[in-house]
């Protein structure tokens, strides 16, 4: 950018010296910011669906980490998105759905049922016996890129 700028103005330079100077000196170029197109489709964007009260909006994810020996374990861990409470954490070297499905089902019984589950598209929130449960239910989902926030 910065050579482009200084040809128009009529001098003639090298990308590569300029690229040199711009380091050695410890210049930054300002990143340009990539406008995100919005998840989903109107009734469902993420953008839109923010936690207005307790129970209304939980969102649940995986973190994964190994044991001493080297065995991976899975850690389920889902929050109440208004209060930031941790509902639940469940550890285990694997889940299903099912597994998922069972852990609903007590937490329902306890808690009741939130609106909407947000989460990201992995094999175990997008499994056929979770997307029944929640849609016999009536609990809506919201999923989002994984690695997002």
């Amino acid at each position: 950018m910065i050579t482009r700028l200084l040809r128009q103005e009529g001098w003639q330079v090298n990308f590569k010296r300029i690229y040199r100077i711009w380091k050695r000196e410890g210049l930054k170029v300002p990143v340009k910011k990539v406008k995100k197109r919005r998840l989903g489709d109107r009734s469902g964007a993420i953008g839109r669906r923010r936690a207005e009260r307790p129970n209304h909006v939980w969102s649940v994810d995986f973190i994964f980490d190994r044991t001493v020996n080297g065995r991976s374990l899975k850690v389920l861990s889902l929050i109440d998105e208004f209060t930031r409470e941790c509902i639940a954490l469940e550890v285990n070297r694997k889940f299903t759905g099912d597994d998922l499905v069972t852990l609903l089902v007590d937490l329902f019984a306890i808690r009741g049922r939130p609106q909407f589950i947000r989460s990201d598209n992995g094999p175990e929130f997008i499994s056929k016996q979770v997307r029944d449960f929640l849609d016999l239910i009536d609990v809506g989902t919201s999923y989002i890129e994984p690695g997002s926030p």
